[in-house]
């Protein structure tokens, strides 16, 4: 399945390799480092079976404890350093691809919009986790630098 017509794109560009850049994004000790909106909230675990027919959860909560959920769904393609695509729990579907450049490499999501929220804050929260992990990318390239 593709996303709809409907699709919002969010992009980054992370200053690593390929390999690195794939690692940072799958691997859960990388993810809970990285996978929330803003600084009042954290991803205290995650958990990932990179393979197509593989599940994923990703839990995010409010610091404060106010209110958490779990962000989760299962693969449907898996192709290393390349592509991920996922249904989400309820049925939307997303696709993860990344792209050595010589900047970096380029992370671009592609996701269908729940019906709950406006499509442009969904855009800024989902910009917001990628700007997180760009953040997270450059601290830690910088520290084996």
């Amino acid at each position: 399945m593709i996303p709809s017509a409907a699709a919002i794109t969010v992009q980054t560009t992370l200053p690593t390799t390929l390999e690195k850049a794939w690692e940072y994004f799958t691997a859960p000790a990388h993810i809970t480092q990285w996978y929330f909106a803003n600084d009042t909230w954290h991803a205290p675990a995650a958990q990932n079976d990179l393979r197509a027919g593989g599940r994923f959860s990703i839990r995010m909560e409010a610091k404060d404890g106010s209110f958490g959920f779990d962000f989760e769904g299962e693969y449907t393609q898996v192709l290393p350093h390349e592509l991920l695509a996922y249904s989400l729990a309820d049925g939307r579907q997303v696709y993860t691809r990344l792209q050595a450049t010589p900047e970096g490499v380029v992370l671009t999501q592609t996701f269908d919009p729940e019906n709950e929220n406006p499509q442009e804050m969904q855009r800024e929260g989902w910009q917001m986790i990628l700007n997180n992990l760009k953040k997270y990318v450059e601290g830690a390239e910088a520290k084996q630098g």
